[in-house]
């Protein structure tokens, strides 16, 4: 698979992370099985799922670049470097997620685990578009 589909796959699933955080910040899905079910008032989502949103959002933009879908974009190798470091944040975030309380929080490994693996392919190939 190229690298340009895996793009867009990862674009929407990050899509579905940002749709999943807007629900819990609306209240449709309620913030205790988000964060570890740490978070303890309003206040503390509304600060964890904005920031959680600008990380995603930020990811995608990079994911952007990376695919060649936007005009502005960093260098190749900052791209890379950056995503090399979310690649690891997915990793340490799986086994988290791994090792979680709930359920709910134990499947999103697969998600994590998924991102991962995306991203090192991604990375990984070099050449992203179809030339």
């Amino acid at each position: 698979m190229n690298s340009k589909i895996q793009v867009k796959i990862f674009l929407g699933l990050l899509f579905s992370v940002i749709l999943f955080h807007i629900c819990i910040i609306v209240k449709i899905i309620p913030y205790n099985i988000a964060w570890g079910g740490r978070l303890t008032n309003d206040n503390e989502m509304y600060v964890f799922e904005s920031i959680s949103m600008l990380i995603n959002v930020f990811l995608s933009w990079l994911l952007f670049m990376k695919g060649e879908f936007v005009k502005f974009k960093f260098q190749n190798n900052t791209v890379n470097i950056i995503l090399w470091v979310f690649f690891g944040l997915f990793i340490v975030n799986t086994v988290g997620n791994i090792f979680a309380k709930t359920n709910f929080e134990k499947l999103f490994a697969i998600l994590t685990g998924l991102s991962a693996i995306l991203i090192w392919n991604i990375i990984k190939h070099k050449n992203t578009t179809n030339r």
